[in-house]
């Protein structure tokens, strides 16, 4: 009998899996795969061993700061591979890319696919020697970690995959383009737009650098016009990240009536489509934000920044706007645009719908990532 290949994911925590990477861990069992999951476990253990994934819990450490805590990381992470001897390894989120692929070439796992979902920090615009030389080590970490010889890295926008490969951190050869994590359009239906009171509505992690400032900000302004609109943001803070917003930021905006804080919530499809203009402020480097991929499956105009990833995600002037980065004024005069424009604002919801249909379906994800893993493995067989 034929013995199953064995591909493990490592990814940073569970909920990122499942929201992200799910759907290709599901075709791979139905492919035959046996599927391992090697991540930091919140309450969802019982349910992915549920569906047939072998679960290994491990925590990454957050900061990176501390030189022996990211050593031992390393260490029981390469005792961790080398146990569990994967055939395909496919590596999610910064520190899993960083020291599983140094460590699969190492070990000499025999496929690696490393997924880049964002550069993050490295395009944030944080100047001082300790900045740049933390950005000069990480993309020394990234040659290293793209050194497999039997290897495909996958990026979501073309800003990352060639800045990565002018600075020399990966080869242009391995290098593959997949726009986004995907969506499940049957469960983000575009519906008609609500009477009555227009919403605008910001979905995120609550990070300074996600824009959560300058989406509040510019509630302030709009609202202090006397324009009655309201303002939702959904998300709940990040207290291992030093970028969270507070939750007393949250309770005084709450109070103020500036926004409505509904924290995390698991119903955007149903969310967007109460709202009128979803908006992401971001000035992260993004891979390319799913949040805005929703927007464009259920059909609902955007506003996002000109970061790389949010501004590969719409198609400028045709499902949404473009803003620039921590600028207030702007966002608010086209939030006030499109609130005054029901012609113009539906227009660019169905376009958006029209995109996802073509770039974003989760069956295309799939399909692409399968390509890959069959281009590699094909080669093992070779």
């Amino acid at each position: 009998m034929k013995r199953k290949k064995l591909l493990l994911f490592i990814v940073n925590v569970d909920w990122f899996f499942i929201s992200h990477r799910l759907p290709i861990a599901l075709k791979a069992l139905e492919e035959g795969y046996e599927v391992h999951l090697l991540c930091a476990i919140t309450d969802q253990a019982e349910y992915l061993a549920s569906l047939g994934l072998i679960v290994h819990p491990f925590s990454f450490s957050r900061s990176g700061k501390n030189i022996f805590n990211e050593l031992s990381c390393f260490f029981k992470l390469y005792q961790k591979i080398k146990s569990i001897k994967p055939d395909l390894v496919h590596l999610v989120t910064i520190k899993p890319v960083l020291y599983g692929g140094i460590i699969a070439r190492i070990i000499h796992v025999p496929a690696v696919v490393s997924a880049i979902s964002g550069l993050g920090f490295l395009f944030v615009e944080r100047k001082g020697v300790k900045a740049r030389l933390l950005r000069n080590m990480v993309f020394f970490l990234y040659r290293l970690a793209m050194s497999h010889p039997n290897q495909r890295v996958i990026f979501q926008n073309s800003t990352d995959m060639n800045a990565l490969v002018v600075a020399g951190g990966v080869q242009k050869e391995k290098s593959r383009m997949i726009r986004g994590s995907g969506v499940d359009l049957q469960g983000y239906p575009m519906l008609a737009e609500p009477k009555g009171i227009p919403i605008i509505i910001m979905a995120s992690r609550l990070l300074k650098d996600k824009g959560v400032h300058e989406f509040v900000g510019t509630a302030k302004n709009i609202k202090s016009k006397g324009v009655k609109v309201r303002f939702q943001l959904v998300g709940e803070p990040d207290y291992g990240n030093p970028e969270s917003v507070t939750n007393e930021e949250l309770q005084s905006w709450q109070a103020e009536g500036v926004v409505e804080c509904l924290g995390y919530r698991s119903d955007i499809a149903e969310l967007f489509s109460r709202a009128h203009i979803v908006v992401l402020p971001s000035y992260y480097g993004e891979g390319l934000p799913k949040v805005l991929i929703e927007a464009a499956a259920c059909g609902r105009a955007v506003i996002t920044t000109e970061m790389p990833g949010c501004r590969d995600a719409i198609e400028p002037n045709v499902t949404g706007v473009i803003v620039p980065v921590r600028d207030t004024f702007t966002l608010g005069q086209e939030i006030e645009r499109l609130m005054g424009d029901d012609a113009l604002r539906q227009r660019m919801g169905r376009a958006g719908r029209d995109l996802a249909k073509r770039e974003f379906s989760i069956e295309k994800v799939v399909t692409a990532h399968f390509g890959i893993y069959q281009e590699l493995l094909v080669m093992l067989n070779d």
